[in-house]
């Protein structure tokens, strides 16, 4: 049995722009579990920046790792718990090799016709004619969720492509999800958020920074637009501390991105938690390869849900894998008739 792990760069076809800077590139890491017959791979995606687990020691958390997968690789190991990439990671490595090492990790979600999740088209950060580029894009395939990220540029020119979409659509024919990254001030939000609900928002994610818990929850009660939480989840772990979160701000929506809140066991949790409050959860990817990507579409077509989830990054690299998937306005959609292509990993 081997277990080892490789570092992999991914390749912007154009830069994204994003609310902590200009991304060209992006790295991540793979983990292998083989016994000769078989191979399990799993996505580690390490956001630098972003992730918890951003800081020294993750190469060799994962020699660690590798090492206790090489002498019992059917148990997850323990205290991942402060390692959320790695343990979704390793997670979705295990259910790769339970399941014949075919990229399969749920068998049960894929039909005749493989399956397909609803997704919202994102709108990435740019000039105001970039972006209205990206709109016009977006609306001519014919998406009916639209998710702009905001904080780019002036507020009155992002509330000019707000109202430019609401000119050709109403709230009933294309939904118009925001994320603004944290980009109000606890002293603006309030006016803003008043402004944009004339345009019915779905939903605005982080309107101010994460860890003001207090001015959240302010906002979250005095807000017209229901509000999600993203950022706020990242370095948030256990149950008691999930629960004293929700609980503190009374959220709308939770964003769960698996590599960034510890995988699909916390998700699961801040699943139950919102839940229980009345709330809502989407489950987005976070610019993984198709590898990670495959591992969240498949856990998310696990549940129940009718609405767009935010998965779609997969066309986004010049290096990517081939994959099953294609994405367009009906949503991400697994082909069992497709073949992976890995030919650019194993070749590392």
């Amino acid at each position: 049995m081997n277990c080892f792990f490789k570092k992999y760069i991914l390749h912007f076809k154009v830069p994204g722009s994003t609310s902590r800077g200009i991304l060209k590139e992006k790295l991540t890491y793979f983990i292998f579990l083989e016994d000769g017959t078989k191979t399990g791979i799993g996505e580690c995606n390490l956001f630098k920046g972003l992730s918890a687990d951003d800081r020294p020691g993750y190469d060799e958390k994962l020699e660690e790792v590798c090492g206790q997968l090489s002498s019992d690789p059917g148990k997850l190991p323990d205290n991942l718990e402060q390692w959320p990439s790695i343990r979704f990671g390793v997670e979705a490595l295990l259910l790769d090799w339970e399941n014949g090492g075919k990229r399969i990790l749920f068998p049960e979600v894929i039909g005749q016709d493989g399956f397909r999740i609803p997704a919202n088209g994102l709108i990435w950060m740019g000039s105001k004619e970039e972006m209205m580029k990206q709109v016009h894009s977006k609306l001519n395939e014919g998406f009916t969720s639209i998710k702009l990220k905001i904080g780019a540029i002036d507020f009155e020119g992002e509330l000019d492509l707000i109202r430019y979409i609401r000119s050709r659509h109403s709230a009933e024919e294309v939904e118009i999800r925001l994320d603004a990254n944290g980009a109000f001030s606890p002293a603006d939000a309030t006016e803003r958020l008043k402004r944009l609900s004339d345009f019915d928002i779905n939903y605005i994610e982080q309107p101010i920074k994460a860890g003001q818990w207090q001015e959240m929850a302010a906002l979250v009660a005095e807000s017209p637009i229901k509000i999600a939480l993203d950022e706020e989840l990242i370095g948030i772990s256990g149950t008691e501390r999930m629960q004293e979160l929700v609980n503190t701000i009374s959220p709308h929506i939770l964003i769960l991105k698996p590599a960034l809140v510890g995988g699909i066991a916390a998700c699961n949790d801040w699943m139950k938690i919102i839940e229980s409050y009345g709330g809502q959860w989407v489950i987005t990817s976070a610019l993984e390869s198709n590898i990670g990507l495959n591992a969240i579409a498949m856990y998310a077509a696990t549940k129940q849900f009718s609405y767009a989830q935010g998965l779609g990054t997969g066309m986004l690299y010049t290096n990517n894998f081939p994959s099953p998937y294609t994405v367009d306005a009906s949503g991400l959609r697994y082909h069992p008739e497709l073949k992976w292509d890995l030919s650019r990993l194993y070749a590392l």
